[in-house]
């Protein structure tokens, strides 16, 4: 198959049609390889800076409110959410002879219904010792009919009860009698709750706290003494409630929490929902989380075999508290228990968490001699007849985290820049905070040139940050030393295979080695016009063909939930990977000053669009298929807390020449805020189009 130079040129601009989803088997090491040493490098750099700064007592001191409002953040509490009269309801009473079980419901915002059972001992004298217990994953159905997970962990709020203490057990957003979600990154490929900075861990943490408003109401309960306890998910609703409310003056938190080695190293997020985590905006590893308790009682607990809590994290994670608890002097107040067997709610830890509230807030260090046992059938303890019908917990997610509104179109340049400037100060702190703080040496290597047919091609690796090797191919016509254009184009997978199968018919030998995971076309497909005097340079940024990691659903899922984890998106880190390629081409002797224009369709334009915001002297864009909000794409941590991609077009429109192509069944009225923003602001009219795609064969 021999091209001409013309048609050859012309491939790299073409339209991508789609490409057979089969997948042959491929030997993705060199990409699992590097994704692997790239999860050691950043958690390793995380863990080395939780808590370095903190040398003395008032290093701590002094920004310990800034980290509670960073966590409010990371849970989509901040500003803090109003809160609405609780509107709570006694629906009815279940008896024992040693206490009474109030079936309680209240709203923490208005629809946002909770679930939950209160236990009052029968011989109490005066307010109690209070405990607020929080559920893990142990939902009880029957006949369709969910009973919540309070049913499941019944036998832990019957104990606090016989033993003089009042308790209120609450059910998760998830597995409650209302069936709200915690997996929408695990398995439902809801990857906009990044791009929102939405978390469920945030409800939970949220009904918590408005839990201790609803107990500050109840005449039984002692406000000065409130512990939290709960195991497996409920341990790390512990940790939220213990961290953000100081009202919590003991916590036990069992089997919630390891560190981010064990997370994204070892991969345990495989075993865990998204109820788990923070949006990890700041990077924080989870010491810093078990800090903040600081120097109230705190009991971290574990078994030896716990698979998705293993040992050794949670060692680490209380080594990092136990830093800050003896700066307080209250090392005392600080215990780790550990004892034998797998994840399972076992006599062995439950006693010694009954111990400690005894310790911290009966004053009581003698033996516990009742076991937790459960005593009644899960209809007993239904809350609800039927269920609300204008409860919010089944959609929650949707508005939970206030997104950014349709901002005004701006009347002079001077409230253009205001907006421009707040939004990129946005976007570097909340979105592209896991960016490299310093940029690498780009470490430039020259891997080819070669010449067939009237082309030459020539390849160079380099550095995009540490672990982060890719490689930039430049196709330019044989007889021009020096084209007066140059375009990078970036591609998606299935862009890559078309590229690799075409110009592997020119370039056999330099090619050789590299692989797609997508089958080449038959058909290269419908070319574009020649686009003549023009070097064209192509990257696949990181986990795109050269570099492609696993391709399993399932991986891949959960390979995208660690870069979360560390502060990050893929797609966020494609757009660093699309910057260094800009630099990189500046540093190659030919290119320093040749005008420069950027390529991108579907997932990719997103992210050549967002590059182009952070380089300067980008003369114009072309992007394909641009998604008209980040709730299809690209996905960027919160940033639909900022800004969506329209705002993002017209600060590009201000810098560069921007084409958008899209499918002609499209309107533009999605544009609209763009197209007036320039006509507002007096911008040439060429610096934004959208172009209709005719005969596009669809998406």
């Amino acid at each position: 198959m021999k091209l001409c130079p013309a048609l050859a040129l012309a491939l790299l601009l073409l339209l991508s049609v789609r490409v057979s989803g089969a997948a042959p088997a491929l030997d993705t090491t060199r990409g699992d390889r590097m994704l692997a040493e790239y999860f050691r490098a950043e958690t390793r750099a995380i863990a080395s800076r939780s808590l370095a700064e903190v040398k003395t007592l008032a290093d701590w001191t002094s920004r310990r409110d800034e980290s509670r409002r960073q966590l409010l953040e990371m849970l989509g509490l901040w500003p803090q959410p109003v809160r609405t009269p609780l509107q709570a309801k006694v629906t009815g009473t279940v008896d024992h002879p040693e206490f009474t079980v109030e079936k309680v419901q209240f709203q923490s915002r208005p629809g946002l219904y909770v679930t939950g059972n209160l236990y009052l001992p029968k011989n109490r004298k005066g307010p109690a010792p209070t405990i607020l217990y929080v559920c893990g994953h142990g939902n009880v159905k029957k006949d369709g009919v969910s009973y919540g997970s309070k049913v499941h962990y019944q036998h832990h709020p019957a104990w606090f009860a016989r033993n003089g203490y009042v308790c209120l057990i609450l059910d998760t957003l998830q597995l409650g009698e209302i069936e709200g979600l915690h997996h929408g990154t695990f398995r439902e490929t809801m990857w906009w709750w990044h791009s929102r900075g939405y978390t469920p861990a945030g409800v939970e943490a949220w009904n918590c706290i408005r839990a201790l408003d609803y107990l500050e109401t109840r005449p039984e309960v002692d406000k000065s003494r409130f512990g939290v306890t709960g195991r497996s998910g409920g341990g790390a609703y512990s940790w939220w409630a213990a961290a953000l409310d100081e009202r919590i003056q003991a916590a036990a938190p069992v089997a919630g929490v390891t560190d981010l080695e064990n997370h994204v190293v070892d991969g345990v997020v495989e075993g865990h929902c998204d109820c788990m985590y923070q949006v990890n905006t700041y990077r924080w590893d989870y010491g810093q989380l078990a800090a903040m308790v600081a120097p109230r009682p705190l009991l971290i607990t574990n078994t030896d075999k716990d698979t998705i809590f293993p040992l050794e994290g949670v060692g680490r994670v209380h080594a990092q508290a136990r830093r800050i608890y003896q700066l307080y002097g209250a090392a005392d107040k600080l215990g780790l228990l550990i004892t034998e067997g797998p994840h399972k709610d076992t006599q062995d830890l439950q006693v010694p968490v009954f111990r400690w509230f005894n310790r911290f807030l009966k004053g009581d260090t003698g033996q516990v001699e009742k076991t937790a046992v459960p005593f009644f059938p899960p209809e007993a303890l239904r809350v609800f007849e039927q269920n609300p019908t204008d409860q919010q917990n089944t959609r929650i997610q949707e508005n939970f985290v206030p997104a950014a509104g349709p901002p005004p179109v701006a009347q002079s340049a001077d409230e253009w820049k205001r907006l421009r400037d707040g939004w990129l100060t946005g976007l570097r702190e909340k979105s592209f905070g896991g960016w490299p703080a310093a940029a690498p040496d780009l470490n430039l290597k020259k891997v080819f040139s070669a010449r067939k047919n009237g082309m030459r091609l020539r390849a160079f690796d380099f550095t995009s940050q540490e672990h982060v090797r890719l490689r930039l191919y430049v196709l330019e016509p044989e007889d021009q030393d020096k084209p007066p254009r140059a375009g990078l184009r970036v591609l998606g997978e299935q862009e890559w295979s078309r590229w690799l199968a075409v110009m592997r018919a020119e370039f056999p030998d330099e090619l050789k080695g590299e692989t797609s995971v997508l089958e080449a076309p038959q058909e290269p497909g419908t070319l574009a016009a020649p686009v003549g005097n023009t070097r064209t340079v192509i990257l696949a940024p990181r986990g795109i063909g050269p570099t492609a990691w696993a391709q399993d659903e399932r991986e891949a899922a959960h390979i995208r939930r660690r870069f979360a984890l560390l502060g990050q998106t893929v797609d966020g880190m494609r757009v660093w990977d699309v910057r260094r390629a800009i630099q990189t081409l500046r540093a190659v002797e030919g290119l320093r000053t040749t005008p420069l224009s950027l390529h991108g369709s579907d997932e990719m334009a997103g992210v050549a669009l967002y590059a182009s915001l952070f380089e300067p002297n980008i003369t114009s864009l072309a992007l394909t298929n641009l998604s008209v909000s980040h709730r299809e794409g690209p996905i960027f941590l919160n940033v639909l807390k900022i800004l969506d991609v329209p705002q993002a077009v017209a600060m590009a429109a201000e810098r560069s020449q921007v084409s958008l192509s899209q499918d002609a069944s499209r309107g533009r009225r999605e544009w609209d805020y763009v197209a007036s923003t320039r006509e507002r602001l007096g911008w040439d009219p060429a610096q934004f189009q959208v172009v209709p795609l005719p005969g596009f064969g669809g998406r």
